[in-house]
């Protein structure tokens, strides 16, 4: 049995249907908020308003603070301040995954508890326990903040979801579809395929790479025309819900691999990169592990998916593969340094992590 793995399964209330926002009140009641942080973007928050209802109840006192765009340290600080100055006992993110990252860490940080209400389906965030941290510029830190503190409540609307951009639900498709390449070789060791959360994970990420790859298209093109049905319910949910399910249970083991390492890894190194949304760079990132695994067939599977959902395929079909050979280096660095991708079962060495890079160019752009 292993005795390294933490199981954060996940928020301690969640609903997701048309009229769910209206239980916030009560979840408020129950915890006995009294004065409420409202942390928010800009053009989501507008949209957002008026599903939120709860914001009419007078029991609570609502301050307001609309963040500036990215999970910083300086966020972190901006939010901590508001905490402080008001006396701050439940803060409720509202907005997307930055968003409910920098109020899930200034939560643990201020010692008090938190609910979200995702306004899109683009990552897991919302879910997990952890978030990933940015410089106020954009570039990534390469730090990702852990803790124990989830979210008291996640609680949202499809009518509010299917309102967002569908460049995000897209990207969101493809970073949980990660779940499983990054995870599936792993967890299918036989040192640990006797581990009942450990299965647990990998019985999720196969649902989720199943469910996507059977009705993506149909669920995007709800989206397009705004129609909430069954497949667009279903996906949006696997992709800021079920999939976070999977390193909840999993852990270390089932959370990431080369695809979101060098995910961070470009986006330390090429500023260019802050183009493309988290989950585009995690595609790209897919196939990147693909190629450190010699597994050129499943790349081939993936190809039609990828050109059907306008996924990017390689660093030079995004304009982003350096000409400078000390940035390679630095990616592969970057890489090298986190420990998960050490579990994958084969040798990772910096010239293959190099190597597979180009690898890959060569593949695609043939």
């Amino acid at each position: 049995m292993l005795t390294d793995l933490a199981v954060k399964p996940g928020p301690q209330f969640y609903r997701y249907h048309i009229g769910a926002i209206d239980n916030v009140s009560d979840v408020l009641r129950y915890f006995k908020a009294k004065n409420v942080l409202i942390v928010h973007g800009q053009i989501s928050f507008i949209k957002a308003k008026p599903k939120l209802t709860f914001l009419n109840n007078d029991v609570f006192n609502y301050f307001y603070h609309q963040y500036g765009g990215e999970c910083s340290y300086n966020g972190i600080e901006k939010v901590i301040e508001q905490i402080e100055l008001h006396d701050i006992d439940f803060i409720i993110g509202v907005g997307g995954g930055k968003l409910v990252d920098l109020v899930g860490v200034s939560a643990y940080k201020a010692n008090v508890n938190f609910g979200v209400i995702p306004t899109l389906a683009s990552n897991c965030a919302p879910w997990t326990a952890l978030s990933v941290m940015y410089k106020d510029s954009g570039e990534s830190e390469g730090i990702l903040e852990y803790y124990y503190r989830q979210a008291t409540f996640f609680i949202t609307d499809p009518e509010l979801v299917i309102d967002a951009p569908v460049e995000f639900f897209i990207a969101g498709l493809a970073d949980t579809i990660a779940k499983w390449y990054e995870t599936i070789t792993i967890l299918e060791q036989d040192s640990l395929n006797q581990e009942p959360f450990l299965n647990i994970a990998k019985h999720i990420s196969t649902l989720c790479k199943d469910e996507i790859m059977a009705n993506s298209s149909k669920a995007i093109e709800d989206m397009k025309n705004k129609r909430v049905t069954d497949e667009f319910l279903r996906l949006s949910e696997i992709v800021f819900a079920i999939a976070g399910m999977v390193g909840g249970f999993g852990d270390k083991y089932a959370r990431s691999a080369a695809a979101h390492a060098i995910h961070d890894a470009v986006s330390q190194c090429i500023p260019k990169s802050h183009t493309y949304l988290h989950g585009e760079k995690v595609a790209y990132g897919i196939l990147y592990q693909l190629a450190l695994e010699k597994n050129w067939t499943q790349i081939d599977d993936l190809l039609p998916f990828y050109s059907e959902l306008g996924l990017p395929l390689s660093l030079t079909t995004m304009s982003l593969m350096p000409t400078d050979i000390k940035v390679i280096d630095d990616i592969v660095e970057i890489i090298y340094s986190m420990d998960e991708v050490h579990l994958l079962p084969i040798e990772v060495t910096k010239e293959k992590l190099k190597q597979a890079i180009y690898d890959l160019e060569d593949y695609i752009n043939k």
